[in-house]
This record gives structure tokens, sequence and C-alpha cells, in this order.
């Protein structure tokens, strides 16, 4: 629980009971929106992910059938990943800031 917090001055005071239903109901409102966010950013990395390969899918070029069941398996992602833990496991990254999740990994 948060009894002080810096004001628009910069300054640190100590916050009045009102002051921290309101931070805290702030906090929990913020908490309670993790999964709306992570979804957030799946859907952008798999717009970015399905961009790279975007030039396949035009009439002069064949695309492999690797590269169509892995631009399916992205657009899937939403529907067959439902959960906080499951955005999570896609969103995890290595040491270098890379995602690791196999999904990622394009054909």
């Amino acid at each position: 629980m948060v009894d002080r917090y810096v004001d628009d001055n910069g300054v640190r005071r100590l916050a009045t009971a009102d002051e921290l239903a309101e931070i805290n109901a702030r906090e929990t409102a913020w908490n309670n929106d993790a999964p709306n966010r992570k979804l957030a950013e799946i859907k952008q990395i798999r717009l970015e992910k399905l961009k790279e390969t975007d030039y396949l899918a035009n009439s002069d070029v064949t695309m492999p059938d690797n590269v169509k069941t892995w631009r399916q398996t992205l657009r899937d992602l939403p529907a067959n990943h439902t959960d906080e833990a499951a955005y999570d496991a896609l969103l995890a990254r290595d040491k270098n800031g890379n995602l690791t999740h196999s999904v990622w990994s394009k054909p």
C-alpha cells in the first residue's frame, strides 16, 4: 500500500486517506488492465511479422505452404491464446530482448 507520493512540484508528500484511495484505485485499475495491454502488444508484434511476409502474397509469387501455415498461425493467435499466462509465454524474451516463443520464428 502506498502512503507517500510525489506531487506535481516533485515534492514527496504523505498522502491523505482520499489520496491513498485514489492512488490505490488507479493502481488496481492499471493491474487489472494488464491482459489487455499484453494482448495489444501481441497483436502489434503479429502485425509486424505478417507485414514482413506480405510480399509473398503478391499474385506473381507462390507462397510456400510452410509460410502460409505460419501466417495462419499468427492470425489465429488471439483466438488460440486467451489468458494472461499464454500472453506471458508469447511475450517472453531472452537476455538479448529477442522473443523466445516458437510462434514468432519465421519458417
